[in-house]
């Protein structure tokens, strides 16, 4: 499955496009219209321990590169990584979460949209 970022879904809102993907609750909280948009059949995914867990790896990880990451986007990645879905935003800062995570062993499915 595929989980989009809160970037990819206001762009599908705008254009008025089915959402079949999921979201985290993070879009949620930074697009709360989301749950008035009658085209959203995509669920929203609520962050467990492990997915605070693995946020935490992935910032010490990127603390010693010298580029911490926001916690938000940290939490995404996490969300996706831990459940071996694929990640659609247009932040190009997943990139160097994404390779932290390759780092640390994990394969992060991301695709970035322009």
């Amino acid at each position: 499955m595929t989980i989009l970022d809160t970037s990819v879904v206001i762009d599908l809102v705008r254009e008025r496009k089915l959402i079949i993907e999921d979201i985290t609750v993070v879009t949620l909280v930074e697009y709360p219209r989301i749950v008035y948009y009658k085209h959203f059949r995509g669920n929203v995914i609520f962050p467990v321990e492990q997915d605070y867990l693995t946020a935490h790896k992935l910032q010490l990880q990127l603390l010693k590169k010298g580029s911490p990451q926001a916690f938000a986007d940290l939490l995404i990645a996490s969300i996706a990584l831990n459940r071996g879905e694929r990640l659609v935003t247009r932040d190009k800062d997943f990139r160097v979460i994404a390779k932290a995570a390759s780092e640390l062993g994990y394969e992060f499915e991301l695709e970035l949209k322009t």
